[in-house]
Order: C-alpha cells, then sequence, then structure tokens
C-alpha cells in the first residue's frame, strides 16, 4: 500500500492532473509533462547515492523519509505561481521517488533478507501493480470537487501522516546483511562486468518501453484510426493483465529468474509486434504486452538477487537504475517527436525494434550464465 501511495503521488501523478493544470494555468502542455522528465533525471542522479545510504544506514530511514520528501515536492506544486517553480516542486519529487520506488525497496529487502527476499519482492510488486487502478479515479475525484492545488495538499498530508510510521513499523531497524570492507569486498566473487552490463541494458530497454506505452499508447492507437473510447479502452486491460502475471509468477517461484527474464522479453516483443503490424489484433498484442510487463518489475528485483553477493546487490541496484531513468526521462520528449515527425506506425516500429534486442541480449545472458538457468 505503501508503494501504491508513493508510485500515485509521483510518478502517475500527470496523467490525470496534467490537462486540470494547463486548463488552470495556461503553461504549455509539453512543459507540464516535461516536469515528470526532469523528475525523472534527478531521480536517475540520486539512485546511486540511495543505494550508498541504504548500505551504511539501512532501509527504514530512506524508505521512511520518501512520503515526506514527495509530500514537500506536492505543497510546493500547490502553491507554485510560475512554472519555473512547478518545476522546481517535481524536482524534489524527484529525490522523493530515488528515496521510495522500486530500486530503493529492493535493495532494502536485499540488504535485510539476502536472497529470501524474492517472495516479498513477487508480493509486493503484485499489490503495486494496483497503483494506477487505485489512485487515478480518486484523484480525479478530489480534482473535481477541490480542484487540483488543494487535491495535492490533501495528497502530501496522506502521505506525511502514512509512509514514514508504517514504514518504520514495517521494516526493523539496522543495515541487515553488513555491507564488507574494501579489502573483504577484493575477496568476494565480483560481478562479472558482462553479465552487469546485460542486466543494465535488459532493464534499461524495458524501462524506456514501458515508459513509451504508458505516455503515448492512447495517442498511437488514436493515429492507428482507432476512435479516443476504443484507445482508451485497449490501454484499459494492461493493468490487469500485469497484476495477472505477476499472480502467476507466485505459483512459480522455483523457476529460475532467468527463465521469467525470457519470457517477459518475449511477451513484450510479440505483443509490439502484433500491435505494429497486424492493427486488427491490437487487444491480443496488448494483452501479450501487458502479461511481459508485469514480470518485468519482478525480474528487475529477483534476476541481479541471484547473479550478486548481498552487498553488491545492495550497492549496485542505484547504480544499475541510472540509464533506466535517464532513458525513461528522454522517452516521453524523444517520443512525443518521433510521433510528431513520422508518425504512429514509425513509433511502434522503434519500439517493437528495441522489444527485439532484448529478446536477443537475454539470450546472450543465457548463454553466459547456462548452469544458473537450470
Amino acid at each position: 500500500m505503501l508503494q501504491i501511495l508513493v508510485w500515485g503521488g509521483s510518478f502517475f501523478l500527470l496523467a490525470v492532473m496534467a490537462a486540470p493544470i494547463v486548463r488552470d494555468t495556461g503553461w504549455a502542455l509539453q512543459w507540464v509533462y516535461g516536469a515528470l522528465s526532469l523528475s525523472l533525471l534527478v531521480s536517475a542522479l540520486l539512485a546511486p547515492l540511495t543505494s550508498r545510504l541504504i548500505a551504511r544506514f539501512g532501509g527504514r530511514p530512506v524508505l521512511a523519509s520518501s512520503g515526506a520528501v514527495v509530500a514537500v515536492g506536492l505543497l510546493l506544486m500547490a502553491a507554485a505561481p510560475s512554472l519555473g517553480w512547478f518545476l522546481l516542486a517535481w524536482g524534489v519529487i524527484g529525490v522523493g521517488m530515488a528515496l521510495g520506488l522500486y530500486e530503493a525497496l529492493f535493495a532494502s529487502l536485499g540488504a535485510l533478507y539476502g536472497e529470501k527476499a524474492a517472495g516479498a519482492i513477487t508480493g509486493i510488486t503484485l499489490i503495486s501493480g494496483f497503483a494506477s487502478t487505485l489512485t487515478w479515479p480518486l484523484v480525479a475525484l478530489l480534482i473535481e470537487h477541490l480542484g487540483w492545488r488543494m487535491t495535492c495538499v490533501a495528497y502530501a498530508v496522506v502521505l506525511l501522516l502514512s509512509v514514514a510510521p508504517l514504514y518504520w513499523r514495517a521494516l526493523p531497524a539496522g543495515v541487515g546483511i553488513k555491507i564488507a570492507s574494501k579489502a573483504q569486498q577484493a575477496a568476494e566473487d565480483r560481478v562479472d562486468p558482462q553479465v552487469y552490463w546485460l542486466l543494465t541494458t535488459i532493464f534499461a530497454i524495458g524501462a524506456v518501453l514501458m515508459t513509451a506505452v504508458a505516455v503515448h499508447l492512447v495517442s498511437i492507437l488514436q493515429g492507428q484510426g482507432h476512435s479516443l473510447v476504443a484507445a482508451i479502452g485497449f490501454a484499459a486491460v494492461l493493468g490487469p493483465c500485469q497484476v495477472g502475471s505477476r499472480i502467476v509468477q507466485i505459483f512459480a517461484r522455483k523457476r529460475h529468474p532467468l527463465w521469467t527474464t525470457l519470457i517477459s522479453v518475449v511477451l513484450v516483443a510479440s505483443g509490439l509486434l502484433l500491435v505494429t503490424l497486424v492493427p486488427a489484433a491490437t487487444l491480443l498484442g496488448l494483452v501479450l504486452y501487458g502479461f511481459g510487463n508485469g514480470l518485468r518489475a519482478i525480474v528487475r528485483g529477483l534476476l541481479p538477487l541471484v547473479l550478486m553477493s548481498p552487498s553488491n546487490y545492495v550497492l549496485l541496484m542505484g547504480k544499475m537504475s541510472l540509464p533506466s531513468l535517464v532513458g525513461q526521462a528522454a522517452t516521453p520528449l524523444v517520443g512525443g517527436w518521433l510521433l510528431q515527425s513520422a508518425g504512429p506506425g514509425a513509433v511502434l516500429g522503434v519500439m517493437a525494434g528495441l522489444a527485439g534486442v532484448n529478446v536477443l541480449l537475454v539470450g546472450l545472458l543465457m548463454r553466459r550464465l547456462p548452469s544458473r538457468a537450470d
């Protein structure tokens, strides 16, 4: 539930709040959406520091502080008299995202429980799959009755009253698995550089595709000739499919995460290829994509957990997420430019191509680690 609250007050917020902000302020829509890109960039730059803080102080104080920081950003946003102030508010929200979203949570659980964190990561990603489903209607209802500024205030109050106290209660004190000294770390099994870069690239491509779909899918489908109602209806299947795939994963815990990774990227590539080449099969394509993308969030936490030592996992999670977050920050701008200049077919073609590259990269990873997939 805490992840749902933080995701809903940051990453997913502008999906329902951007239009009311533009109507009220007259600011350009691209600048309002650009605020999310700014926050993702700030989150990317701070991700390695967050991992080091978790390694030193443990996850509880870091995660607990995330709600307060996002709340400060929302309060600044509510008071924003100008676009510059609004962008500053989203910079602060980006700090909170670095402290409280998946990368920080996965690193915290890995520090506390090592490989035993796998069950918790799967369960949390399952519940968090409802973030947009639960927060979008709530935020839209609050905007209708309170306006967007007071909605920011109300959401900030909820974060202040819930996130820190509940994280402090739910997570144990301490760092958990101790991070070794430099001399001890030199004696540990080091992460294979090729494995590290394959993982980082696979995760970055997956994050870019997820962001492109989240931001541009409705516009792409309309560009293919679907009505707005039909496009929204097609997009609505993604949430249930993502949650469904995570439920299935709960019953497949004995399967090595390498195989889950392969299934995820094949489903994503197949789905995007169908949407690109066979518009009549758009619904089936999005169902396949939704199942694959639902597994992606689990894989991002579990696969490094079984391929790295606990200390490496904690320290490298933030560093590994940096390219993903930078890619996510650039995706709305690059995708919007490509959509406007080359059309929806070109955007879908690029996305399907990237998804195909990810299948090849996972194949290379499995060849690099053949014994691990048994």
